[in-house]
């Protein structure tokens, strides 16, 4: 197949491209900067400097290939900053606007699919039940917008395609911004995880997400839970973590402070055990970790491995 790409040199699509080209497949990767094209080129992708604000250059650059993969966001890099609505604007207009003229490319060009990046933990809080796609939505302030990039792929469903939307749990890896923060702060002592100790929390390893989303070039149209198979509770998770990293196990945050952390601390606060089960029943995607519990260990070791010493 011919592939058009965004988010290419993110965490998830910097893991796609080199699977999809494994599969024989042709990459169009969108890339801004020269230093990512010229990495992109080096891997065996075609590299792309286009906006997905640019309606017209959109419309050229997708002709002639058969699935459009839109994996473009951009997250603030920092818990800190991840805590101010300001920090999300930009985030904002790429799910509504910038999905919105990708999927008016699409349509326009004729490809067969089109795959939508979406968030799992956008339920509401269903304690120890099991979630699937068909529980109500309750987005809060700052991932409202996530249901604007779920209805262009419908949108694109509705013109004929084959429209899928990924629903990710939350993400983890050594190189997540995220997974570092809370390591150190347990290595601390203390684990910044607002809610109760029973809520669940259901994640996914940076690789998962990336061979679901090639795993996704065989769906069809719908809207699919990308987690891992056995969510855990947030005091699991933490000692989890902390026995992966060979510290004590910590104090988690008390449940009334979560009034403290803003719209996101009371989104994280939920209990959210989400099932996977739909994806698993429509292709044979399965998650390398079942849960953080075999995918926490060689994420910490990664992290913690001492970095290559270069010569001047």
């Amino acid at each position: 197949m011919r592939i058009f790409l965004t988010g290419a040199t993110g965490v998830i699509g910097s893991r796609v491209v080199p699977l999809l080209l494994q599969r024989g497949h042709a990459v169009t990767a969108v890339a801004r900067s020269a230093a990512k094209r010229s990495a992109l080129e080096h891997a065996g992708a075609a590299p792309l400097d286009v906006s997905l604000f640019d309606r017209a250059a959109l419309e050229k650059a997708v002709d002639g290939h058969d699935a459009i993969v839109n994996l473009a966001t951009h997250v603030p890099h920092s818990t800190l900053q991840q805590m101010r609505r300001s920090a999300w604007r930009e985030n904002d207009h790429i799910r509504r606007d910038g999905s919105a003229a990708l999927a008016d490319a699409a349509l326009a060009s004729g490809a067969r699919r089109f795959i939508q990046e979406s968030f799992a933990p956008i339920y509401g809080d269903h304690g120890a039940d099991w979630i699937d796609e068909g529980a109500p939505l309750q987005p809060i302030r700052y991932n409202r917008t996530l249901l604007d990039a779920e209805r262009s792929a419908r949108r694109f469903a509705s013109g004929g395609g084959i429209g899928v939307v990924l629903r990710f749990g939350g993400f983890y890896g050594p190189d997540a911004v995220q997974l570092r923060a809370l390591l150190s702060a347990v290595r601390r002592g203390w684990a910044p995880l607002p809610g109760r100790a029973d809520s669940y929390l259901s994640s996914l390893s940076h690789d998962d997400a990336a061979s679901a989303v090639v795993a996704a070039l065989a769906l069809p149209t719908g809207v699919y839970n990308v987690v891992d198979d056995q969510p855990v509770t947030h005091r699991d998770l933490v000692d989890t973590l902390a026995d992966a990293a060979g510290a004590p196990h910590p104090r988690l945050l008390p449940a009334w402070a979560t009034v403290l952390t803003g719209s996101i601390g009371r989104l994280m606060a939920r209990s959210q055990r989400i099932s996977n089960r739909k994806l698993r029943g429509a292709c044979d995607w399965a998650p390398r970790y079942p849960s953080v519990r075999e995918g926490y260990p060689p994420a910490v070791a990664a992290i913690d491995a001492p970095r290559p010493v270069t010569a001047a």
